[in-house]
């Protein structure tokens, strides 16, 4: 039997979306299989060392995504800082679907799955702190309070899009995001 054909972006797509919701220990392969869009022995083919490699993939395109997305745009000396953070705060939106959607770095950072992922998730989070601090820079902070800053806006997201969850309201996303915009703004 040939293997199905389904398109990285959506395979990706769709496995983030399982462990998104489930988490890492969570997600059956069954439910990984059927949020791909492929048949488990598919999946097989695809990711013959099972789960963790699929976490790694998912990782690895968070990764990519956040790279291009967010940190390359926040050091980008060719914008304004004012046009660099309303790209990314605009990306950081469509990302989370107005808050709609979990971060799958919460998400494979609890449980035993931590200490499998630990290196990846720090690796993606600091992109963020990178970037944010030095958009600090270039606003005209001093290095120390861009970098409190950069990691509050971190904070920010991810407890916003958990309270988000768990009041069925995307009100406190929205107003994290807000509220960053306003700590950003130029001096």
């Amino acid at each position: 039997m040939r293997p199905q054909k389904v398109e990285d972006e959506q395979l990706i797509s769709g496995l983030m979306s399982v462990l998104r919701s489930k988490g890492y220990e969570g997600s059956s392969l069954n439910e990984l299989a059927s949020g791909s869009g492929l048949q488990k022995a598919s999946l097989y083919h695809r990711f013959p060392e099972g789960k963790k490699e699929i976490a790694l993939a998912v990782l690895n395109y968070v990764n990519t995504w956040v790279e291009n997305n967010l940190y390359n745009i926040l050091i980008d000396k060719s914008l304004k800082p004012k046009k660099r953070l309303n790209l990314v705060i605009e990306n950081i939106n469509n990302l989370y679907n107005n808050g709609e959607k979990s971060c799958v770095l919460n998400a494979l950072s609890m449980d035993s799955s931590v200490s499998l992922f630990a290196l990846e998730i720090k690796k993606i989070m600091q992109l963020w702190i990178d970037g944010f601090t030095e958009l600090g820079i270039d606003i005209g902070f001093k290095k120390k309070l861009a970098a409190e800053n950069a990691l509050q806006v971190l904070i920010s997201i991810q407890g916003s899009l958990v309270i988000s969850k768990g009041l069925g309201s995307s009100t406190p996303f929205l107003s994290a995001l807000k509220s960053i915009e306003i700590m950003y703004q130029d001096k």
